[in-house]
């Protein structure tokens, strides 16, 4: 037997293993260590009460990082705006708890048994969901689940793009074509369907049809860019990296560090969290992550169209004929 399959073979039973350690980490890591870190929170009030609150609640580590109100108005309007994901009121008869479940229904949850564990013995927690979530998906499961599904498609898109030839201005159309009616049928899905997203429509479609130009326009510029392994390349970093780290089934704040920054800053997190502003919250606190999508997709077409430049100025060279040598004497 020859070295050659040999070599095959190692390499074979030891990449497998390693692929699969390296998918386990990223999806199962974070979701293993979550715990709230700097988690935006609200404590309405000036009085003594509200100061051993957030005092209570600074002694955690670090967990929550607080805002103080004056009034139960303006914690509304913050959580409306996505400032915080909460804010609790020491009242005579115990705490109240504003939360959004909109927001992601584990935070709410954590929230409430994060107030029960302050409050005195038999002192009930009083709850109102400021921005509740859909009766249609009270869960959030499918705007968490919808994020996979939009990375593939992205995926898909970007390497059939590449693997049919298509260059330059043809590659950035279909880019945006393909785009744009995911877009329409995912919020034809989940709004008009389902019912599971309850914001404007148009913003949904252009939060759905963003995330997947954005995936698709990086996977096809790195392939432009550096052949067809841009594709495996832009897979992993779209789908094995920044599906886990989006945080859109939980909150980035939830996740380790610095694992949620960078999550909100690859487009699965950035779609997520654009998808759920339009969705519950009328377009609050969408211009991060809608930069950060767009930035994604315009460098991704910037690519497409200077790989198609390049490739087009190396074939003319290979094609141009050679200059016979000029006489000599």
């Amino acid at each position: 037997m020859s070295a050659a399959p040999n070599r095959r073979l190692v390499a074979v039973v030891l990449l497998i293993p390693f692929v699969v350690a390296l998918v386990l980490w990223a999806f199962a890591w974070p979701a293993a260590r979550m715990a709230p870190r700097d988690l935006p929170v609200g404590v309405v009030g000036t009085g003594p009460a509200a100061d051993r609150l957030q005092e209570q609640l600074e002694a955690r580590d670090g967990a929550f990082e607080i805002h103080r109100y004056n009034s139960g108005t303006a914690a509304r309007t913050a959580i409306e705006h996505r400032t915080v994901y909460g804010a609790i009121t020491v009242t005579a008869k115990g705490p109240e708890l504003l939360t959004a479940t909109a927001a992601g229904p584990v935070v709410a949850q954590l929230l409430h048994d994060a107030v029960a564990a302050q409050a005195p013995d038999g002192a009930e927690v009083r709850v109102t969901d400021v921005v509740a979530a859909p009766a249609a998906d009270p869960r959030g499961s499918v705007l968490g689940s919808s994020i996979l599904p939009l990375a593939i498609a992205g995926v898909a898109t970007g390497a059939v793009v590449t693997l049919l030839g298509l260059r330059g201005r043809r590659a950035a159309g279909a880019l945006l074509g393909v785009a744009a009616l995911v877009g329409i049928v995912a919020a034809a899905l989940t709004d008009s369907w389902l019912g599971v997203l309850t914001g404007d429509w148009w913003s949904e479609a252009g939060a759905f049809g963003l995330t997947v130009l954005a995936i698709g326009a990086t996977v096809a510029g790195l392939a432009a860019l550096i052949g067809t392994a841009g594709i495996g390349l832009g897979s992993l970093v779209m789908v094995l990296v920044g599906n886990p780290f989006s945080g859109v089934t939980s909150a980035p704040e939830l996740l380790p560090r610095p694992v949620g920054a960078i999550g909100q800053w690859l487009a699965p997190g950035a779609g997520g969290s654009l998808l759920r502003s339009v969705a519950f919250f009328d377009g609050n606190a969408a211009a991060g992550p809608l930069l950060a999508l767009s930035l994604w997709a315009v460098l991704g077409l910037i690519a497409v169209l200077a790989g198609s430049r390049r490739g087009a100025g190396t074939a003319e060279s290979a094609a141009a004929p050679e200059r016979e040598p000029a006489p000599v004497g």
